[in-house]
């Protein structure tokens, strides 16, 4: 079965940054915020402080993993020239999302800067309140800064990737998603994570997946496994998130991602496929359009 992971990153370099300041690499794949907190950020035999697109081609090689999508976020910094930079080496690999702080002051050159000198036909905002938009600004509502942002990329062919974080958290904002996703019927719209459930959101999920059940609105299944620690292989409680999404949303609104590097910290590569690849959560048909097809349509892959 052909694969892709809709959810990956790399990076030349550590530069995350957050409400807890900005990351200094320290080496060994470890970070220091601002805050003095030290974090794992790459796991051991995968880079000192970066995760090249090079080393990501292996990772996806020893998988079986066809393609990916490079996505981008405020945890390991903005890394728009690089990933440019992988697409342009690997485009039969690689498509790639730009980003920037839309609520800069320099948004709007900003986002020309991504989409027209760089190309990104894919645009990815952070907002959670743990690492995203959010942790740096304060509590915003979604649906005044990104229904402007969507105009822009409905208007530009360009799909929309965003991560709202958990529920309970400020940045949880559905109603406006849903909202921005009405507003404009052609815009692809991917909400990362599956709206990152922990353990004991079932029922929140649930309501959040009614609300954002949609013809132009799409999940990745990014960190599923991670969000329910200190579950293990076969994760039952992720795989029963995913049950309830298939039922509300479709399977062929689901695309299956892992959020490499970090994650793999966790469990390996090949467990957080397998997990869904052996369960019998999905048809066989089913596993086709969320391990590959679904993504081929939704996003621009050459």
């Amino acid at each position: 079965m052909k694969v892709i992971d809709v959810h990956a990153h790399v990076f030349e370099a550590l530069k995350g940054f957050n409400g807890k300041g900005e990351m200094v690499a320290l080496g060994g794949g470890m970070g220091r915020w601002a805050t003095g907190e030290e974090c794992r950020m790459i796991p051991p035999g995968l880079g000192d402080d970066a995760f090249t697109y090079e080393t990501c081609l292996k990772v996806m090689d020893e998988n079986a993993v066809d393609k990916a999508v490079l996505l981008q976020g405020n945890y390991y910094g903005f890394q728009n020239e690089y990933v440019k930079k992988a697409v342009e080496a690997h485009p039969d690999r690689f498509v790639g999302a730009g980003i920037y702080d839309p609520l800069s002051l320099f948004a709007e050159k900003l986002y020309d800067r991504v989409t027209f000198d760089f190309g990104f036909k894919i645009l990815k905002f952070e907002c959670s309140s743990g690492c995203g938009l959010t942790s740096v600004h304060g509590p915003f509502s979604l649906r005044d800064v990104f229904m402007p942002v969507a105009d822009k990329c409905e208007a530009n062919g360009q799909v929309l990737v965003l991560d709202l974080g958990s529920p309970g958290m400020e940045s949880f904002q559905p109603e406006a998603v849903r909202e921005i996703a009405a507003t404009h019927p052609s815009l692809k719209i991917v909400i990362c994570h599956l709206l990152a459930p922990q353990l004991g959101d079932r029922e929140p999920l649930k309501k959040a997946l009614d609300t954002l059940a949609a013809d132009n609105i799409w999940f990745d299944l990014a960190a599923v496994p991670f969000n329910v620690n200190p579950e293990t292989f076969p994760y039952p409680t992720g795989l029963a998130f995913i049950s309830d999404a298939k039922a509300i949303a479709g399977a062929d609104k689901l695309m299956w991602g892992t959020d490499i590097p970090s994650v793999l910290w966790y469990d390996s590569y090949a467990n957080l496929r397998d997990y869904l690849l052996e369960s019998d959560v999905l048809t066989e048909s089913e596993k086709k359009q969320v391990f590959y097809e679904t993504a081929l349509s939704v996003f621009p892959f050459n």
